[in-house]
């Protein structure tokens, strides 16, 4: 398990722009069947991360699990920033986007994510059934017993993903100047290194 995070793991400490490319040019031509929503702060940070995957399409960002009718960026209360990630199960499974998303956050704050602090910003895994419940119940105990401490993130039943603007989307490959700045200067990987070490 470890050998596979370090796998997936290997883009995470380089520039954006290095990656984004790669990650385009896999995720065009998979044929997702399933997906998952998961909130780790930043959307454009967690589906920066998501698309390096193999096995993963386009990662859209969005809002979930509040009650606001057509949630925006500038009025989504009760709304946390998730990403939808469309995958394929032949090729990767649920456990291992929980295992995988786990691993690339800090699940022991409850007040938000590195310098985004509010509601919106702090971490979930949304589940669709009872499957998926079980798998991110087992994901989550392990990542604790891992880390030696209790993982603060809840799992949530997933009801509605609205998507968020346009300009949202994609952002990283957009903007990878700005992305890679926002994302450095948040402490993102530097806090998410200190609480996991290399995996």
């Amino acid at each position: 398990m470890k050998t596979f995070f370090s796998a997936l793991a290997a883009c995470a400490f380089v520039g954006a722009a290095a990656c984004a490319e790669d990650a385009s040019d896999k995720n065009q031509s998979i044929e997702t069947t399933a997906s998952a929503v998961f909130a780790g702060g930043c959307f454009w940070c967690m589906e920066s991360d998501f698309e390096k995957l193999d096995g993963v399409g386009d990662v859209v960002s969005g809002y979930a699990g509040g009650l606001k009718q057509n949630p925006t960026y500038k009025d989504h209360e009760g709304h946390r920033e998730v990403v939808r990630v469309p995958y394929d199960p032949s090729v990767i499974t649920y456990r291992e986007l929980v295992d995988y998303f786990f691993r690339h956050v800090d699940p022991l704050d409850d007040g938000g994510q590195f310098c985004d602090r509010g509601h919106a910003y702090t971490t979930a895994v949304f589940y669709a059934n009872a499957d998926e419940y079980d798998a991110a119940l087992a994901s989550k105990e392990e990542a604790s017993a891992e880390l030696g401490q209790d993982v603060v993130t809840p799992l949530v039943e997933f009801t509605q993903f609205w998507d968020a603007e346009d300009y949202h989307q994609d952002y990283y490959k957009k903007n990878p100047v700005r992305y890679r700045f926002y994302r450095t200067s948040c402490g993102r990987d530097r806090r998410v290194k200190k609480v996991w070490g290399d995996h």
